[in-house]
């Protein structure tokens, strides 16, 4: 769990500016571009730590041989990405935290924007930036607009709940943001950055930089690409709504549920999750009131059946 990092939080003075964690698995190939766009800043990054969670394709020796002590490489038994980055959130030096995950990479104006956002916002605990996403070839797909979710710059808990997808590699925040909430939820398989993102955003403002600084790989298979996801990510969002109740407009909370409900019973449909996505479908139903979002729902019954047809075809 996060609670068990603020048992051996930070425990060095922080005399840099900048540190970025980047957690990688047997991504020897891929990783060199990763750091390379981080060398390329056009504001230096002072503190690389590459997290090494147990690679076995010889990442370490590459990481010496190409980089020497620009990088510095620690290694831990595999643990999964959520305690690879607390791992190297706990030993970084640096006021400002960001992250990098081992097959994404930074624009060159990446460090420089965000630290100036957040240094002219001492009252923001983090800032995000647009994203363009790409395949595994490294073509562009499309560019991930923040502000199409975040309608303006603060207190987004209520924009967020709605749509709480976090790539990691947009993120720059400060350290005392971490020190204060701890870091990843090591418990969750999968969803653990929404339940990040959605932690952070009930208890600091949060801001974007307008711009894509960020290329973020999809169209690989991964955790994200597993069943359970569903399940991981309508438990947040449920967790995150329950503590919001109060502070929040109740019809506000109850359409982001409706939504969350929706989006996750397609996904367990594709699946071929039949009741579950079912039991998603109907729970959405009894929330919405949006008559959109209500076609949407009705539109699963003739959707579910299609899938589980085409499921009964000899393939």
């Amino acid at each position: 769990m996060y609670s068990s990092f603020l048992e051996t939080s930070f425990n060095m003075a922080c005399d840099i500016e900048v540190s970025v964690i980047i957690p990688t698995y047997n991504r020897r190939t891929l990783l060199p571009r990763a750091i390379d766009s981080v060398l390329a800043q056009t504001r230096a990054v002072e503190e690389i730590i590459v997290v090494d969670d147990g690679s076995t394709d010889g990442t370490g020796d590459m990481l010496r041989e190409r980089y020497g002590d620009r990088v510095r490489h620690v290694w831990q038994s595999n643990a999964g990405v959520s305690a690879a980055r607390n791992h190297g959130m706990r030993l970084a030096r640096g006021r400002y935290l960001a992250l990098l995950d081992s097959d994404d990479e930074w624009m060159p104006e990446k460090t420089a924007l965000q630290v100036a956002f957040l240094d002219a916002r001492p009252e923001f605990g983090m800032v995000v930036c647009d994203v363009e996403r790409i395949d595994g070839d490294y073509r562009h797909i499309d560019v991930f607009h923040r502000r199409d979710v975040v309608r303006e710059d603060g207190w987004v808990l209520r924009w967020l709940l709605h749509n709480p997808s976090l790539i990691p590699a947009s993120v720059m925040l400060r350290r005392q943001v971490v020190e204060q909430l701890g870091g990843f939820d090591e418990a969750l398989r999968t969803a653990e950055d929404l339940e990040f993102h959605l932690r952070i955003a009930r208890h600091w403002p949060i801001g974007v930089v307008e711009q894509p600084l960020v290329r973020a790989m999809r169209g690989h298979e991964g955790l994200s690409a597993a069943s359970s996801t569903y399940d991981d990510y309508v438990r947040v969002v449920e967790k995150a709504v329950a503590d919001a109740r109060g502070t929040l407009d109740d019809g506000e909370l109850d359409a982001a549920l409706a939504g969350t409900y929706l989006r996750n019973a397609r996904g367990m449909l594709i699946r071929h999750r039949w009741a579950a996505g079912t039991a998603l479908a109907r729970r959405a139903w009894g929330l919405s009131r949006d008559p959109a979002q209500r076609r949407e729902i009705a539109g699963l019954l003739p959707f579910g059946v299609k899938r589980f047809l085409r499921g009964l075809m000899p393939g």
